[in-house]
């Protein structure tokens, strides 16, 4: 591989060992084989690991600090972007000191790989340029709630202290526009709606319009016009490949 380094430079983007939080840490640990490099620095940029000539990212959430970076990288090298999605989730509830363990039960709450599409509304155009592929991972995930009184009114004041990963149970690669199509049930109408495209996945509506909107950034699906207030779409046939 030939890139270029910035030694005595400061980085655009490090995430160094010592800042990173249990999942992260973890899900690199997992993902590593023998023969990969670790936080390696290329055009001025960290990253996680490097393996051949190809670039990996692990990002467990906030897709939008990664644009520039992917779409930089990406223009020179293969990256692989690494994304997990707890399919299933405990809470742990620890005292303030961060110590004491005060209770754990399974969250009813499943995440499914079309949550992606939350993340991807900050790039879904550069999702499907040739260079960048992603790997979605459905987890078995522990997060740790402290009893501070600095979190949530919604967690009745507990905070979110960390992410465990505990199991790895699927990984899913996309690396072209139709592995993003595949993800349409096939009981949805040719024609469709973001009402049709909620019911046959059974998400939310904020979700149902969010996969809409990448999909149609990314030119799988086109809108064909409307039904009453809502826009009509189908699959974009000229764009499978």
């Amino acid at each position: 591989m030939t890139y270029k380094t910035s030694k005595g430079a400061a980085d655009k983007s490090a995430i160094g060992t010592l800042n990173e939080k249990s999942l992260h840490a973890s899900l690199k640990t997992w993902y590593t084989q023998p023969g990969d490099e670790l936080e390696v620095r290329i055009n001025g940029y960290v990253i996680d690991i490097v393996r051949g000539d190809q670039l990996i990212e692990i990002q467990t959430r906030n897709f939008s600090a990664l644009k520039e970076k992917l779409a930089e990288l990406t223009t020179h090298f293969q990256v692989r972007l690494v994304h997990p999605i707890p399919r299933e989730k405990w809470i742990l509830r620890i005292g303030a000191d961060g110590r004491k363990r005060i209770g754990r039960r399974k969250s009813p709450k499943r995440g499914c790989v079309e949550y992606l599409f939350s993340e991807l509304v900050s790039f879904p155009q550069l999702a499907v340029q040739p260079n960048l592929s992603i790997e979605v991972l459905l987890t078995q995930e522990e997060v740790l709630w402290k009893d501070d009184g600095k979190g949530s009114w919604r967690r009745k004041k507990w905070s979110i202290s960390d992410h465990r990963l505990m199991n790895v149970l699927e990984s899913i690669v996309f690396t072209t526009r139709s592995d993003y199509q595949n993800l349409l049930p096939p009981s949805l109408p040719r024609e469709f709606t973001t009402d049709d495209l909620k019911q046959s996945i059974g998400a939310s509506q904020r979700l149902a319009g969010q996969m809409a909107y990448c999909l149609r950034e990314m030119e799988a699906i086109k809108k064909i016009g409307k039904r009453r207030n809502a826009y009509l779409y189908t699959i974009n046939l000229d764009k499978e490949s």
